[in-house]
């Protein structure tokens, strides 16, 4: 028994000292290794793959090359084997999120990813087992979701197998493979809103919860979605409050003031921005004055133009937002007065037109805002 024992370790070493022997070269078959990754929402999807090329074959990769369905490889446990969606090691795909592919649930992880080939509908499968060489260990019991999709063709071939992400927008992604003269999509999916309030969460608990800025962030990011408004309420309270620094800023009093309006809690919202008003400072005024007339409040908005006005008097800013004020109100001739006296205080070239063209509108009695 131990000179059995002692025949498998020196076997083993001898295996060991091969592999560290062993030169770094190129995949086998000339293909080349690679990877691509790219950020849906807040998921990040990750796929390893290697890349075989054309190399003349036109018209002999699907269906040939890339077999049909499901065969016996006449290697590995595998009798009914899909392809490796690419070549050597399989192809893998990582998700950081739950994910839906083609409208499917696929929970976060690393899969191994392998293709059953149709002219007429692909089977994509996303196996469990991502750590097996190519397809040739391939289990169904191991599959985590299985989809079909209908390839395309293209009029451009594509030489080197690839992997590229088309038709992105913020929640979703198309997947394409693309090889000689066909393409195989899918699409993924994810939950951008929950997984950006959770990230808040979390976020929030550490260092960079420290500051009113990133509780303003959050808060004001649900308010622009109308998305966990009460929780953002909360978030709102600490960006204001004196133990995060946000007591004296404005910017973020108007954001729980928002917040309260869409919550339908009205007067507390004007309550809020009688109290945050007298720390505007020039610019902050003349923002939320413009606001204000973009929420159809021109009463409002003169008001908030009138106090900046009588705070920063003779400046340019001042001088529009009493224009722009009385242009809400419908009162062309005070706005033409107060647009004639911003116009030589104009700060560059950019701006004394953007004035001119509004004197213009003004004398032909048309509203400026």
């Amino acid at each position: 028994m131990n000179r059995i024992l002692f025949l498998i370790l020196a076997l083993m070493g001898s295996q060991l000292a091969f592999s560290q022997l062993s030169l770094t070269m190129l995949p086998s078959g000339g293909n080349k290794k690679a990877s691509v990754s790219e950020q849906i929402g807040l998921t990040r999807v990750s796929i390893h793959y290697d890349r075989p090329a054309v190399k003349g074959r036109d018209g002999k990769i699907w269906g040939e090359l890339v077999h049909a369905g499901y065969t016996d490889q006449q290697f590995g446990t595998s009798k009914a084997a899909p392809w490796r969606a690419g070549a050597n090691e399989n192809t893998t795909i990582e998700f950081s999120t739950e994910v839906r592919i083609e409208g499917q649930v696929l929970p976060a992880g690393k899969y191994g990813f392998f293709i059953a080939w149709d002219p007429s509908v692909c089977t994509l499968i996303f196996s469990k087992n991502a750590g097996s060489w190519g397809s040739y260990f391939y289990n169904e019991n191991e599959d985590a979701l299985r989809i079909t999709v209908k390839p395309l063709s293209s009029s451009t071939s594509v030489e080197w197998l690839k992997y590229e992400f088309t038709d992105q927008t913020e929640n979703s992604a198309v997947i394409s493979l693309q090889w000689e003269k066909i393409i195989i999509p899918f699409k993924v999916e994810v939950d951008y809103i929950h997984t950006q309030i959770a990230s808040f969460r979390q976020e929030l608990r550490t260092e960079k919860g420290f500051f009113w800025l990133a509780w303003n962030q959050a808060a004001n990011w649900c308010l622009q979605r109308n998305v966990n408004l009460e929780e953002a309420l909360l978030w709102a309270d600490s960006a204001t409050s004196i133990n995060f620094g946000g007591d004296r800023v404005f910017n973020a009093w108007v954001t729980k003031s928002k917040i309260l309006e869409k919550l339908g809690r009205k007067e507390e919202a004007r309550t809020v921005m009688q109290k945050a008003l007298p720390i505007a400072g020039m610019t902050d005024l003349h923002q939320y004055g413009r606001q204000l007339l973009t929420l159809k409040q021109p009463r409002e908005a003169f008001s908030v133009f009138k106090m900046n006005f009588e705070k920063y008097p003779g400046q340019f800013t001042t001088l529009m937002g009493m224009a722009r004020g009385y242009s809400g109100l419908g009162d062309y001739k005070n706005a033409l007065k107060y647009a004639s006296m911003a116009l030589p205080l104009s700060p560059d070239e950019l701006n004394k037109k953007a004035v001119e063209g509004i004197i213009t509108k003004l004398k032909e009695g048309k509203d400026i805002n």
